[in-house]
């Protein structure tokens, strides 16, 4: 892969992150947060919905 390829990859990556961030804290303000319980894993504010989601693109 090339070095415009790789930033290409990342850049996607970054943008997609970044939309589940900021659309996780529409829902969160308008009262209906978006909540995902796994067993004792709880993903239930825009950081950690961003963080998850970066955790799985990589």
């Amino acid at each position: 892969m090339t070095v415009l390829g790789v930033l290409l990859a990342v850049g996607v990556v970054v943008c997609l992150d970044l939309w589940v961030l900021l659309d996780a804290r529409q829902w969160a303000r308008r009262g209906t947060p978006v909540v995902l319980r796994l067993g004792a894993l709880t993903i239930e504010t825009p950081e950690a919905w961003a963080v998850a989601c970066l955790l799985v693109f990589v």
